[in-house]
């Protein structure tokens, strides 16, 4: 059963004057080493670094630009950046892999009817990647040690797509939507959610959900060449990924984080849909040998508190573990169109903090 939700803190974080649409579009969040905090959006082909300040407080913005650092398919297109994490030395970033349906804007019927119908791709949301951090800076390339090199890199693409996108459309689960090309908000492909675990990469999709099970993938990869990632086989049948199907009481990943050995994991309406997101934790997640179903129990899954609902505003997009009171881990919780009462000026916001 959830228990009530407890706020410990909010956590202000301040942008450039320059950069306000950053804060009402906050999509993933990822810590680094050295303390920063790294935040993408969904709706530019950049990251941003804010540096702690205060107490509970982080500024000093600066914004890095893609394109400085891996390979693009264009420098037009949206990333939609929708999962973030960091890892020995690395900051990993997804795009959501989604298509979308265009939305009706104006107050012209047969307009709004076309736009309906209309369905679109941009290909930069097909970027999976790694990029090096050092001294609070993304780098192309860095050497540690003699033998060792941390190496920016994305998964390998294809002429529109990328291999994880090629695979999944032979999928026994998955192959109806993406042969149909199903539009993200329709409960279509849409990855929102990426936690890395050794050499382990998990990515939660906010659809398709399947009669109600979320999914949940694994994969590892590695690099085949400089700039280049591949898909390792990774069970005893040489399958390219695990898909684990869980009950999230109907709802779609919207992030991952792992406390742990446990993933914490962010549900949410998988279309557009105005409803309660949830905070789930997974025990000791991902130790099948292969595709797995996991219902809910209290000892391996369950929900840990559910999050204020605000109808129009506030959706919950990204998770990081934040030491709050140097006692235990706090979850610090990220918004998309954060309602207006956590908007300070135009260039602040804060980000909740919860205690798990």
């Amino acid at each position: 059963m959830t228990s009530p939700y407890f706020l410990l803190t909010r956590v202000l974080l301040d942008f450039e004057a320059e950069r306000e649409e950053i804060i009402s579009d906050i999509s993933a969040a990822a810590f680094s080493d050295d303390g920063s905090l790294w935040v993408g959006s969904d709706e530019m082909i950049g990251v941003e670094r804010l540096s702690p300040v205060g107490c509970h407080s982080y500024g000093e913005h600066q914004r890095f630009l893609l394109q400085d650092y891996i390979n693009l398919f264009n420098t037009d297109d949206e990333m939609d950046i929708e999962g973030m994490d960091f890892r020995d030395g690395y900051l990993w970033l997804t795009g959501s892999h989604s298509t979308k349906r265009k939305k009706p804007k104006k107050d012209d019927l047969e307009e709004n009817l076309a736009r309906l119908a209309t369905i679109t791709t941009d290909l930069n949301r097909f970027i999976l990647a790694r990029i090096p951090i050092v001294d609070g800076k993304l780098i192309k390339s860095y050497s540690p040690q003699e033998d060792k090199t941390l190496t920016a890199a994305c998964l390998q693409t294809t002429e529109e797509r990328n291999i994880l996108f090629e695979a999944l459309k032979e999928d026994r689960h998955l192959k109806p939507f993406m042969k149909m090309g199903i539009p993200s908000k329709d409960n279509g492909l849409d990855i929102e959610g990426l936690a890395i675990k050794s050499d382990r990469l998990f990515l939660g999709l906010r659809g398709p959900v399947l009669r109600g099970w979320a999914i949940i993938l694994e994969l590892e990869l590695t690099e085949t060449e400089p700039g280049i990632l591949s898909l390792k086989e990774i069970t005893d049948d040489g399958a390219k990924y695990k898909k684990y199907f869980l009950d999230l009481n109907g709802l779609g990943v919207r992030e991952l984080c792992w406390q742990g050995d446990d993933l914490l994991i962010l549900a949410g309406p998988t279309m557009a849909i105005e409803g309660e997101m949830q905070i789930f934790r997974w025990r000791d997640a991902g130790q099948g040998e292969g595709d797995t179903i996991q219902k809910q129990d209290e000892e391996q899954l369950f929900p840990l508190f559910d999050l204020p609902l605000t109808i129009g505003s506030d959706n919950a997009e990204g998770l990081a573990l934040y030491s709050c009171w140097s006692t235990e881990d706090g979850l610090m919780v990220f918004y998309d169109s954060p309602n207006e009462n956590r908007i300070r000026g135009d260039r602040q916001i804060f980000a909740d903090v919860f205690r798990i």
